[in-house]
């Protein structure tokens, strides 16, 4: 056996990687590598929500009835206590009020279904993060996409409760689809956020059901937070009208309801709305892609 050095000796572990051209198993790659590997895996993304979106409610007799019977039922739950107990519909017709409440109901659930679903997008799916390579990111993506879609087919029922209130198809109904990829942007990027801190804390999963409810009410599903607030300081019902959540549901009230006008929206209200798309679409996407290589590990 030759004792003659080996032209190795000597180097460490990263030289000796540099030399023979190794990388980090699992190593993140670059911001627009890891976009171009996301578009890569397109069809798997839509495919995954389809299939998360069809085994939601497999077990249920009703299956994807589901869908729309539960904000449905919230929003009847929410018209006794607010609408009728306490009076929450303070200068608003009942041909008002009640599409004001469906429509809040329905564009909020979107948010937090997309939030709850990202907070488990990681710690629920281990098993497939740790046994195949691909961007991590295309789960919380996918989980807001199904979202989307879900709120796509409930679509149908709050059509039917505005035009049974006399809010009938309008130019303004075109707006819809701008608000809805705003929302959808927002809510990916809000999702992206929740997974990596789920999968770092996954007790956060239990949390978010409380944060999620303050929210809610902090963001006018029930009723409209400048008429609530009238006799407090102006610049509370500023905040809460400028939060997200509260800029979302009203831009999509202003586009299906009759009756709620333009003076009900906070001004620069489609700046104020892309804006937070995109700070949380962009900053949510990077804040992911960060962790990259630790999802699964641990």
């Amino acid at each position: 056996m030759s004792d003659r050095p080996s032209p190795d000796d000597g180097l460490s572990a990263a030289e000796l990687a540099a030399k023979y051209g190794l990388a980090v198993s699992g190593a993140r790659p670059g911001l627009v590598e890891y976009v171009r590997q996301l578009w890569g895996r397109r069809h798997f993304i839509l495919a995954f929500s389809q299939a998360k979106l069809t085994a939601q409610y497999s077990q249920a007799k009703l299956g994807q009835l589901w869908q729309v019977a539960t904000p449905l039922l919230n929003a009847a739950v929410y018209f006794l206590i607010f609408g009728l107990i306490l009076e929450a519909d303070r200068g608003m017709s009942r041909e008002v009020y009640i599409p004001f409440l469906v429509t809040g109901v329905f564009v909020f659930t979107f948010t937090q279904s997309s939030v709850m679903a990202g907070v488990r997008a990681i710690s629920s799916n281990l098993g497939l993060v740790r046994a195949l390579h691909f961007p991590r990111a295309s789960l919380p993506i996918s989980f807001s996409l199904q979202q989307l879609q879900q709120l796509l087919f409930s679509m149908i029922v709050l059509f039917a409760v505005t035009l049974a209130f006399g809010s009938y198809p309008k130019l303004s109904w075109v707006l819809i689809l701008p608000v809805l990829v705003l929302q959808f942007l927002f809510n990916t990027g809000l999702a992206l956020i929740m997974a990596r801190m789920g999968a770092k804390t996954p007790d956060l999963a239990q949390l978010m059901p409380f944060v999620m409810r303050t929210w809610m009410y902090a963001s006018g599903v029930m009723f409209s937070i400048p008429v609530m607030l009238a006799d407090h300081p102006k610049w509370i019902a500023d905040i809460l009208q400028w939060n997200p959540a509260a800029i979302y549901m009203d831009l999509m009230r202003f586009a299906l309801i009759d009756g709620y006008g333009s003076e009900n929206l906070p001004p620069h209200v489609w700046a104020v709305a892309g804006g937070w798309a995109a700070l949380l679409m962009i900053g949510g996407f990077v804040y992911f892609w960060k962790a990259e290589e630790r999802y699964g590990r641990g």
